[in-house]
């Protein structure tokens, strides 16, 4: 047999990717239109911003205390069962917003909402990486999973923009419908069918601890960007409970050996434990950082929400034109060096946003922007494909969840961390603070970019994809 030395993705892998990209946008694109949308809604819904913004948090902490229940769900009913059970809860309950009559209802339908996208997150990863045989380029196949947060800075704010200023906040719900139908479309016809194993028992106990635990600690984390910070008594008491209840589920899951609801046993394997940490800071610097600059756009230049939005975009064109590149760099030299120089980019394209003030030329602060969208790319990719290094068929759904669990928390602290000491800096609060208060709080964003260089050493080390032979390792669907 002639042998073909290729790192290409079996065809199954890119139709499934595309599907799954498809689908995903729907989810990607609501909360980046959510973002811009809170002050529109408090308006309407004649009710204060402090009630409102639980439309963002609320559905945030549907979404993480949906994913630890998706490896059981998927062994249960099956992968495809369960993407489209949640894409199709997500469709409806997007309608559900949009006639909601007042800000309880919509509270409650963007709860559901959340735990519909809470199942489709980690799905995104698991079953497109079940198609991919060993020595097929997990970096290009990463590329193309995360197109939908590539592309949802990008189009997002601009579309939410325009539809609140044109049709009102209801109509921001109805750009998921045809998405979601499109994707349920491609996902019926062309994801492959994946039989339950077993009916296995859903382990109560570990829901019941895991939950609550993360909800309290990102509800604590998320309280910590108001006026008082980690003093307050709603940061650190469900903080320091949710960590707790995380604490007692990880002794319960290693206790239940091959029955845990999620085998954090993975940990062990230094892949999935180094990828979880990286991924950890790496939120805590993007989701830091995507903080900061709106409110530096609005505050310390006074610009709108829409221009705000607008002025953003660079960064997530850049994010979109590194995955290709870092994808392929992933698979030829290796996910820790990729990671370190995409880390040392967004390190080093923070600093100049240290030394700008209102009049700093606005497209030099563009360019930088581009730069930095450059290095999240960059970053995001290789430590998603690292973490799924020699890992079976059915440690994939676990170590998808211990990732995104990772990065949730990451993304929650990182914010709270920025928030306060920006408040901190200003000596009142973001909305009070001068040039030199977000002075301070982008230096501290900038080390904990430098941070995360260092913790990428403990990634694996360069791994270069055996060659594909033609005609071997084609995934074997049930």
């Amino acid at each position: 047999m002639t042998s073909s030395r290729s790192f290409a993705l079996p065809r199954d892998a890119i139709v499934t990717a595309f599907v799954l990209v498809a689908g995903g946008l729907a989810v990607i694109f609501d909360g980046t239109i959510m973002s811009i949308a809170l002050n529109s809604l408090s308006v309407d819904l004649r009710v204060p911003i402090s009630t409102i913004q639980w439309v963002t948090t609320g559905y945030l902490l549907a979404l993480a205390v949906a994913i630890p229940v998706v490896g059981w769900a998927q062994a249960r009913f099956g992968g495809k069962r369960v993407w489209m059970s949640a894409l199709t809860l997500f469709m409806l309950t997007s309608v559900a917003c949009s006639f909601a009559g007042d800000a309880t209802m919509l509270i409650v339908f963007r709860v559901v909402q959340g735990i519909g996208g809470g199942l489709m997150m980690p799905l995104m990863a698991t079953l497109a990486i079940q198609q991919v045989p060993k020595g097929a380029s997990m970096g290009r196949l990463m590329a193309m999973v995360s197109l939908p947060a590539a592309l949802g800075p990008i189009l997002g704010p601009t579309i939410g923009g325009l539809l609140l200023n044109t049709l009102g906040w209801r109509s921001i719900f109805w750009v998921n419908v045809p998405l979601c139908l499109i994707g349920l479309a491609l996902a019926w016809h062309f994801i492959p069918s994946d039989s339950p194993r077993g009916r296995p028992q859903l382990d109560w106990l570990g829901v019941l601890l895991v939950s609550p635990g993360v909800a309290g600690a990102l509800y604590g984390l998320s309280n910590a960007t108001a006026e008082g910070g980690p003093a307050r008594l709603d940061v650190w008491a469900p903080l320091a409970g949710g960590l707790a209840l995380l604490v007692v589920f990880a002794w319960h899951q290693i206790r239940r050996g091959t029955a845990a609801l999620i085998d954090v046993g993975l940990l062990r394997t230094r892949s999935v434990a180094s990828a979880t940490v990286v991924l950890f800071l790496s939120s805590v610097a993007v989701y830091g950082g995507m903080l900061l600059l709106p409110l530096f756009f609005q505050v310390v230049r006074g610009a709108d929400a829409l221009t705000a939005g607008l002025l953003l975009i660079p960064q997530g064109i850049g994010a979109l034109l590194s995955r290709t590149l870092a994808g392929r760099l992933t698979d030829s030299i290796g996910a820790r060096t990729v990671a370190m120089g995409g880390f040392l980019v967004l390190a080093v394209a923070t600093i100049p946003f240290a030394f700008a003030g209102p009049g700093t030329n606005e497209l030099w602060l563009m360019a930088v922007l581009l730069i930095r969208g450059f290095g999240m790319g960059a970053v995001m990719i290789p430590v998603m494909s690292v973490a799924y290094v020699d890992l079976d068929r059915d440690s994939v759904p676990h170590a998808s969840i211990l990732t995104r669990l990772g990065q949730q928390l990451g993304g929650a602290f990182g914010t709270a961390v920025l928030a306060v000491i920006l408040e901190a800096a200003a000596g009142g609060g973001a909305v009070t603070a001068t040039a030199g208060g977000f002075a301070t709080a982008f230096w501290w964003a900038t080390g904990l970019s430098a941070i995360a260089i260092l913790v990428c050493a403990l990634l694996p080390k360069v791994r270069v994809p055996e060659p594909v032979t033609e005609g071997e390792g084609q995934p074997a669907t049930s």
